[in-house]
């Protein structure tokens, strides 16, 4: 059990080592660049310093709207990145499995997919009957594609001789994309719900700054307007921090979906 642990400690311990130290780093430029107020350029004339915007942070910490904004943002990506997990990965096993499939809906979907999803912002609107949906809308628009890519591509990465097994064994089409075409898929899905992820912040935080009321990126536009840099800036760390948690849950669940994959640390070691 001591060997156990002390073999853990050695294999966290250099990785924690040097996030501190890159943390630290990135803090004491922050610090320096606002304290001598650099101006090469690039202005940290008006640029809050780390000091400010921790004792924003302590008087955010006791503000019940200050974690409502956070919550309703939350909300909004678990609704349009779970409807977008589920439709993403059902078109895209079918899309990739099936000419049909691919035929009917790919060309629609090609020609949709180079369209940002801000730029759905005036038309979701208009589409939808609240701010509340339009936005969630736009999350799932965000995600959607990528997930959906990658499933298909992962569909197209099965080695055609586990189908070939699967259907002599006598395995109807259900239990063909259950059983084999899906978990071999898995990897390359789960890279796609990875990336999926960033882009659904990003068109959650963009779509909240235009037509939100409420949210984290409402948040930071508000603190923008009403000139509170401090706050712009708690507003950003807290998107990276939300962000950070859900992709990091995302590689959590792949890694216990998927025991037989290598993991970081082993692909490090190797």
């Amino acid at each position: 059990s001591s060997q156990r642990v002390a073999a853990w400690v050695r294999s966290v311990l250099p990785g924690l080592l040097m996030t501190t130290l890159s943390l630290g780093v990135f803090i004491a430029l922050w610090y320096f660049a606002t304290r001598y107020r650099w101006d090469f350029y690039v202005r940290f004339t008006n640029i809050p310093s780390p000091g400010e915007v921790l004792g924003n942070v302590a008087d955010l910490a006791q503000s019940d709207k200050f974690y409502r904004n956070m919550g309703v943002s939350l909300r909004r990506i678990l609704l349009g990145f779970g409807i977008a997990t589920g439709l993403g990965i059902v078109l895209g096993l079918l899309i990739g499995q099936y000419r049909v499939a691919r035929g009917l809906l790919l060309p629609v979907f090609e020609v949709l997919r180079p369209i940002p999803a801000i730029a759905w912002v005036p038309m979701a609107i208009m589409l939808w009957p609240t701010n509340e949906t339009s936005i969630v809308f736009i999350t799932f628009l965000g995600s959607f594609f990528p997930i959906l890519l990658n499933t298909i591509h992962g569909v197209n990465s099965v080695d055609p001789v586990l189908v070939r097994a699967g259907r002599c064994l006598g395995a109807n089409e259900l239990a063909l994309l259950r059983q084999v075409i899906l978990p071999a898929a898995l990897p390359h899905i789960f890279t796609g719900l990875t990336i999926g992820m960033g882009v659904a912040w990003v068109s959650l935080i963009a779509a909240e700054m235009i037509s939100g009321q409420f949210g984290i990126g409402y948040f930071t536009w508000e603190a923008y307007s009403l000139i509170q840099y401090a706050d712009i800036a708690i507003g950003m760390i807290v998107i990276g921090m939300l962000g950070l948690a859900c992709s990091g849950g995302i590689r959590l669940l792949g890694n216990l979906l998927m025991p037989w994959l290598p993991t970081h640390a082993s692909r490090g070691r190797a």
